[in-house]
């Protein structure tokens, strides 16, 4: 092979390499959303997207297609290197078998800086700095890759998951995304060690946190017995248990069981011996596992600012004004969970 020939192939070879490199990266290193925000507007964009969908797919053919230019360069340009140093080293006096060293070694130097610095390196750099923008930009060529080797990619990653299987683990086929609540709680103690975030601001972070984590049964953990009349109460009743408990809804019980809640101020125009029947609402309820931060949008959607829990150890009651004291600690200082009872 002629030497522009050994050249122009090893130039080809090493921009496939930096070309798979770089797609491997970017689509590791692409925010999801940002793909998503352009991929109304943008082709490539949206192959880009079905790209990191497919991520296990897509490594396999970059690994594929990294591992062919290894071999190509180990193929065409080391034995051509050799060739061309070992004649030199013997014109310069060296011996036949030590040239031959000198010529293996040097060309398996060159050989592996131009894979590893031009070939690996660089791109890798690149990706890492430019994400979003590599991975569109290098998403269409790559997906035809994919398309042309699919059978290929598909048996060599379902050998890859079967391993992964094996090892006790369950592959993934897209990249993980964003921060979960451990690496996010963390951030906000480390931030509060060095000094960037103050005391009240980390308060209220943590409580936010806890409206992902926290369930309203957690919430209502340790509450005292909810304050209620039963259902043949009068409007009186209502409003001694109000002024006993600083309560403003009273919770109504027919039989032992939590029906209804009725606010005081819906007996004030009655007389003290009327029935509460017609200023009776029924109860919202939310089951013992919700997430506080679902309680809360389900209260504020059905404007209802208390709902009964029936909780382990019998009904409880949580409010708005208990669920925000979770965000905003250093702002209120509500009664213990739960207790407040719309009061």
């Amino acid at each position: 092979m002629s030497a522009p020939t050994v050249l122009v192939a090893t130039a080809a070879i090493i921009v496939l390499s930096a070309f798979f490199v770089a797609v491997e990266f970017a689509t590791l290193g692409a925010k999801r959303h940002r793909l998503e925000a352009n991929a109304a507007s943008s082709t490539a964009s949206r192959v880009a997207l079905r790209n990191a969908n497919e991520l296990t797919v897509l490594l396999a053919g970059c690994q594929l297609g990294i591992t062919a230019c290894t071999l190509a360069l180990g193929h065409v340009t080391k034995p051509a290197v050799h060739h061309w140093i070992t004649p030199a080293a013997e014109a310069l006096g060296a011996p036949r078998w030590t040239a031959d060293v000198v010529g293996f070694v040097l060309a398996l130097l060159l050989v592996t800086f131009l894979h590893l610095v031009v070939g690996e390196m660089a791109p890798k750099s690149w990706a890492i700095a430019h994400p979003e923008r590599s991975a569109t930009m290098l998403a269409l060529p790559m997906r035809a890759v994919m398309v042309v080797t699919r059978p290929l990619l598909l048996a060599i990653n379902e050998a890859a998951n079967w391993l992964v299987r094996r090892a006790g683990f369950e592959p993934a086929e897209a990249v993980a995304t964003g921060q979960n609540q451990d690496d996010l709680r963390h951030l906000v103690e480390h931030s509060v060690e060095v000094g960037t975030l103050d005391g009240v601001s980390s308060a209220q972070l943590r409580g936010a946190l806890d409206l992902q984590r926290l369930t309203v049964e957690e919430l209502t953990a340790g509450q005292r017995r909810p304050i209620s009349v039963p259902e043949a109460a009068t409007a009186a009743d209502v409003r001694r248990a109000a002024r006993d408990s600083g309560h403003l809804r009273i919770l109504v019980d027919r039989a032992g069981r939590t029906t209804g809640v009725v606010h005081v101020r819906d007996t004030l125009l009655l007389p003290g011996d009327a029935p509460i029947t017609e200023v009776t609402h029924p109860v919202f309820e939310l089951d013992a596992g919700t997430p506080l931060h679902a309680a809360l949008s389900r209260m504020r959607e059905a404007s209802n600012h208390l709902a009964l829990v029936r909780a382990t150890g019998g009904a409880k009651v949580v409010t708005i004004s208990d669920i925000l004291g979770r965000v905003l600690p250093a702002e209120t200082e509500p009664a213990a969970a739960g207790t407040d009872q719309g009061g």
